[in-house]
């Protein structure tokens, strides 16, 4: 099997000081994943700028156009999360290819993709929110819908908020299926519906999340395609999470995917996703648990 990994500079974008978002995150985790040996295992892409053609499969041709040519009105960007410059649009464009890239390498090859970025789950097809402009996975799910006509694919979203756009944009398109298990009083204050939706209240503990996971996991059909959303702002630290996950349980949790993946043969692309711990070697140290449980499983 084989291991992808999909990265580029401009993913740590300059963001003003004291931003929520912790941008340094990504450098960071694709520094130590070279510091542990694992871009010598691995094949590592660094993505070109997606064309538009392909963000037209879910995005309004008028808001893909307001995004590049920067005309987001200001009130549009404060709900985007971010200022918009042609750098930031630089970065979404090749984010969003990074993935789409990854689901072309492992359907393909088999095995897994990491995009060191992605997992933009707020974006509607018309607007951006929640620090999220353009919806990668499903940009990417559309193409892999298209590309390879009567295979399905899962969307599997373990990011601790509802995937919001992603359930919108497919919530009438049966091959690809929307899976969310999020907190109950969480952002988004309004959930959209997604075709399975599973809700946890403030505090939930491992031992309740990874028993519903191992329900879900047992009951699932088996799809051509697993796209794992794997955000570790479920984690007790978060401090916008609000669940109760330990170190130890978010690690479980990505074992319990990768090996029910792996087990059944299904290609995975992951994104990193969500992570807000006060200290951003927390989220380093989530992700790359993630990242080792896929060298493990898959290479």
């Amino acid at each position: 099997m084989s291991v992808f990994i999909a990265y580029h500079p401009c993913y740590s974008h300059n963001v003003p000081e004291g931003h929520r978002f912790p941008m340094e995150k990504y450098q960071l985790l694709f520094q130590q994943l070279s510091y542990e040996g694992y871009r010598q295992e691995c094949t590592v892409i660094e993505p070109l700028p997606i064309v538009s053609e392909l963000l037209y499969t879910v995005h309004t041709h008028d808001y893909v156009a307001k995004l590049v040519d920067l005309t987001c009105s200001p009130r549009e960007q404060r709900v985007s999360g971010f200022e918009h410059n042609e750098e930031l649009i630089f970065r979404e464009l090749v984010i969003t290819e990074g993935t789409r890239k990854l689901t072309e390498l492992v359907a393909e090859n088999g095995g897994i993709g990491i995009n060191i970025a992605g997992g933009t789950h707020h974006a509607y097809a018309d607007r951006g929110e929640g620090f999220c402009l353009l919806n990668d996975f499903a940009v990417s799910a559309a193409w892999f819908h298209k590309t390879f006509p009567g295979k399905n694919a899962l969307i599997l979203d373990l990011d601790v908020h509802q995937g919001n756009g992603t359930a919108a944009i497919f919530n009438v398109h049966k091959a690809i299926r929307t899976v969310s298990f999020h907190g109950k009083h969480n952002y988004p204050l309004h959930k959209e519906n997604s075709q399975l939706d599973v809700e946890f209240p403030d505090g939930t503990t491992d031992t309740t999340y990874l028993n519903q996971l191992s329900v879900f996991l047992d009951q699932e059909a088996i799809p051509d395609m697993l796209f794992y959303l794997c955000g570790v702002d479920v984690l007790a630290t978060d401090k916008l999470g609000r669940l109760g996950l330990t170190m130890e349980g978010c690690r479980k949790r990505d074992e319990l995917v990768l090996s029910w993946a792996r087990k059944h043969r299904i290609p995975v692309v992951c994104a990193m996703g969500g992570g807000y711990s006060p200290q951003v070697s927390t989220v380093v140290n989530a992700h790359m648990q993630t990242i080792r449980l896929a060298f493990q499983i898959f290479s």
